[in-house]
């Protein structure tokens, strides 16, 4: 088959990318044809058209403009595709034949730096290996620098580090064992995996990409601790060399951390407590987060996500954080004046990471100067701070003002985005750049006044003089003028209704012009590189600043939630302890509504606490949120409470909520016995184990006896601190056989026939579950109420039976309020109607009780402004 020979050589390169869609630089487009065309025609939204590629006829064809790439880029890459950029290597004007043509750099998911990014989030490639019974994890962040490694040998944790990371691309070699349980997981989080069949396989070709990347005789300095970590780091290092084709050094190091140096709260913990995002929704407003995110600078905002997602187990670390926290909480002045030099503050990290990879523009200095400006004030500002912490980091700043003045006199104030279009320096930098401009305003003067002479010359009032990209520069006369043109005049294009001309002196001029304008362009543009250039010579500083910032960033916004939020400073320890006391809800405050404080107390003889009471009573929200007050004092943050004394946590188990996992085909009850499981094998002395209703995917007597032998087995061989939810009232008289478990109550009252829930935490137990009283406050229909109440006394009358315990009561209702409940034939009421529009299926427990409490609120304003008296 004869090909054209451009499309030759597009399918010569396209051989080299099958897995990629080809952008092949055409003039002012990429163009992309065939299969890719019709792919990314329907993904980008643009026209699909056709070329002619020779005797085959006719290809598919689509393109979009050079200088507009990146949004392309970011839309394909989002949907999980790879793009090979194919680029002219020469001058086409230059060119002698087919312009010479390459792949400059592969974009992938987890490499691509210019698009739309969140700016309080990363943008992780995780490579994986394996290597016996040991697991090796690397992540690094292309957009900040970031490259980190973990071993472990649990791929139940491996996992867990999944789920954290949340990864745009994962790795993966042919030899790694587990492809099925990992594209699972890569399915659930969006990710793409990305199969490497060359990758340095070898821990000896591992060890070599990273000695020769970093410069190095030895690995150890980067504390890697096994061969399975070290593979991990040398694949995903060797696929971004691969891909990028580009100076990397902003990936200074790899750092090796240790699980057990942290907190860990596996991935069913963190989704069930929602720290970084809602279990509904997926997003961050209404987690834990969104309470203590009062960041001003995006690097800020993930050093933030960083610290909730790993806790300290340090107590030096963390009474430091403390510290620091408090200073800015009591220095509120400093605090203000440094958010808003925050505020000034750009992306030291991405703007880094586009400049030393050679995609950093004009705008990108203009922005890493204006930053770094800002540090001398912020140095300043911390000159007399309390705490130590503060003091040291604000004294690692490093203004860099050297840097900074000489991107103030060469880059003008607002550059163009384009590089090669001019108007990047200032006048005064350069004095043949200021020549050469001269010039150029010279030659366009007397091209100007030459209007205005020839007119006065020829007679010719209509007379103009023009430009165009093709012709460069004329003088047009109208044809009814045609008779008075001088002889030195020469025809150079005609139209319908003039001709053009130039004349020797204005091709003198023209020359002249656009001599010193491409020569203008070309030299700016070599100033710009060299300007540009310059900021390798300071990425150790850059970076270094920009961890500072993001530093002072952090703990100036859990001062400020502390503020907003009345968080008080914790009491740490190393002891298995716990005190709080007026504990609250971080969230469910925050919305803006009443919220009951409650206490929870750990110690030598009270160990597990077994808590009863009624659906919708508050015992989720209590279990929740002294897990969530151990993560905040551990992370660094003040806490939701009047006082809190609290034993470092090494751990935290939670199982709270029921859901099938089908991605497994697992049911409820098998993902609990698992979870459950998993507690019970790896929970020490010093974890936090909180359990909701365990044992009630199955029937009353299996729930109760596991839930019992689960308590048995924690309070005797376990230890550790416990919350222990339950519906089985009989498990209360284990406080009797069990010496460190002490059963708590959330109280309700019962007034008029109708109960209302107090959530408050008392000791004792409850033997009602008021499971009837909530279906009717549900707006369950009356004829299912009132059968309801005749079964349950007749199973209380028999007292056995296969289908239920006898543990439940109920209260007597009054016959005459239950008829005067509302009549359905009237139509639903505003509560009524807004529950039955409701999906129970997804709603989560946390929603569902602020529904509760609104709908509950208004009912009293009802029934108030009915007459029927006050609570």
């Amino acid at each position: 088959m004869k090909l054209t020979p451009m499309m030759r050589q597009y399918y010569e390169v396209k051989k080299q990318y099958p897995d990629s869609i080809l952008f092949f630089r055409l003039g002012d487009f990429y163009e992309m044809f065939g299969d890719d065309a019709k792919l990314a025609s329907k993904i980008l939204e643009i026209a699909l058209t056709s070329r002619e590629a020779g005797p085959q006829g006719r290809i598919p064809m689509c393109g979009v403009p050079y200088h507009a790439v990146d949004g392309y880029l970011d839309k394909l890459v989002r949907s999980g595709y790879k793009v090979a950029i194919c680029e002219q290597l020469e001058d086409p004007k230059e060119a002698k034949g087919v312009v010479r043509r390459d792949v400059i750099r592969v974009v992938t998911p987890g490499t691509f730096i210019e698009g739309n990014l969140e700016g309080g989030e990363n943008q992780f490639l995780v490579a994986l290996q394996a290597e016996e019974d040991v697991w090796g994890l690397a992540s690094l962040d292309m957009s900040t620098g970031q490259f980190m490694t973990v071993s472990t040998g649990s791929f139940a944790k491996l996992a867990d580090e999944l789920n954290r990371l949340r990864p745009a691309e994962i790795l993966l070699t042919p030899s790694f064992p587990e492809k099925g349980a990992v594209q699972a997981l890569a399915d659930s989080l969006g990710a793409v995996i990305s199969a490497v069949a060359n990758g340095p396989e070898s821990l000896a070709r591992a060890s070599e990409v990273l000695l020769n990347h970093f410069g190095v005789t030895s690995l150890t300095v980067f504390g890697l601790r096994s061969s399975a970590e070290i593979r991990a780091a040398g694949l995903a290092l060797q696929y971004v060399q691969d891909t990028q084709r580009s100076l990397l050094t902003h990936i200074r190091a790899v750092q090796s951390y240790k699980l057990e140096e942290f907190l860990q709260i596996d991935g069913h913990s963190a989704r069930n407590l929602e720290l970084t995002q809602t279990v509904r929704e997926g997003k961050k407003s209404g987690s834990l987060l969104s309470i203590l995110d009062y960041t001003h600078t995006s690097m800020g905002a993930r050093l933030l996500k960083a610290y909730l997602e790993k806790p300290l187990l340090d107590l030096e670390q963390i009474e430091a954080r403390h510290d620091a926290v408090g200073a800015l909480l009591e220095q509120t002045a400093l605090r203000l004046e440094l958010v808003e030099l925050l505020d000034e503050v750009y992306d030291l990290e991405r703007l880094l990471s586009r400049l030393v990879t050679g995609r950093g523009n004009a705008r990108d200095l203009r922005a890493l100067a204006a930053s770094l400006s800002k540090i001398p004030a912020i140095k300043k500002l911390f000159s007399e701070v309390t705490s130590p912490l503060l003091a040291q980091l604000a004294q690692g700043l490093d203004p860099l003002a050297e840097f900074v003045q000489l991107v103030d006199r060469a880059i003008v104030d607002e550059p163009p985005i384009t590089l090669r279009d001019g108007n990047l320096i200032k006048d005064g930098y350069h004095p043949e750049l200021d020549k050469l401009r001269l010039a150029r305003t010279s030659g366009r003067d007397w091209i100007k006044n030459l209007e205005a002479a020839e007119r006065e010359r020829t007679g010719i009032k209509s007379l103009k003089v023009g430009f165009n990209r093709v012709f460069g520069y004329y003088i047009e006369v109208t044809n009814p003028n045609i008779h008075l043109v001088p002889d030195d005049y020469q025809r150079k294009q005609t139209l319908a209704n003039a001709e053009r001309y130039i004349t020797p002196e204005l091709k003198e001029q023209e020359a002249l012009v656009l001599g010193a304008d491409e020569r203008i362009k070309e030299l700016e543009y070599e100033l710009f590189l060299e300007i540009r250039q310059e900021v390798l010579q300071h990425v150790q500083a850059i970076q270094e600043n920009a961890r500072i910032l993001a530093n002072l960033d952090v703990f100036q916004s859990l001062a400020t939630a502390a503020v907003e939020h009345n968080f008080v400073r914790p009491r740490m320890s190393e002891s298995l302890t716990m005190t709080i006391k007026g504990g609250r809800h971080p969230v469910i405050e925050a919305a803006e509504r009443r919220f009951v404080p409650n206490n929870v107390c750990f110690d030598e003889k009270q160990q597990v606490i077994l808590l009863t009471g009624p659906n919708m009573a508050g015992k989720s929200t209590y279990l929740r949120q002294v897990a969530l007050i151990v993560i905040m004092a551990q992370m660094g943050s003040f806490i939701p409470a009047d006082y809190g004394e609290i034993g470092l946590v090494d751990r935290i188990f939670t199982r709270i909520g029921a859901s099938d996992d089908l991605s497994t085909g697992q049911s409820t009850f098998m993902v609990e016995m698992i979870e459950t499981a998993e507690l019970l094998l790896n929970a020490t002395r010093r974890s936090l184990i909180i359990l909701d209703e365990l044992g009630r995917g199955t029937s009353t007597f299996d729930g109760m006896a596991i839930a019992q032998a689960v308590i048995e087995y924690i309070h005797d061989k376990v230890r550790a601190r416990t919350l222990f939810s339950t519906h089985f009232h009989e498990l209360t008289k284990l406080e009797y056989s069990l010496k460190r478990l002490r059963s708590y109550r959330m109280e309700v009252e019962e007034r008029g026939g109708e109960i209302f829930f107090l959530h408050r935490v008392s000791p004792g137990s409850t033997d009602r579950s008021y499971g009837i009283n909530v279906a009717r406050m549900a707006g369950v229909p009356l004829p299912v109420i009132k059968r309801s109440m005749e079964l349950l006394e007749e199973l209380e009358t028999k007292g056995n039976g296969p289908l239920q315990l006898n543990l439940f009561k109920t209260l007597d209702y009054d016959t005459s309020r239950l008829e005067a409940a509302p009549s359905r034939e009237k139509g639903p009421s505003q509560v009524e109607a807004e529950l039955l529009g409701l999906d129970l299926n997804s709603i989560t427990p946390l929603e569902a009780l602020q529904k509760l409490v609104i709908w509950q609120d208004k009912l009293r304003r009802q029934r108030d402004g009915d007459g029927h008296g006050a609570d």
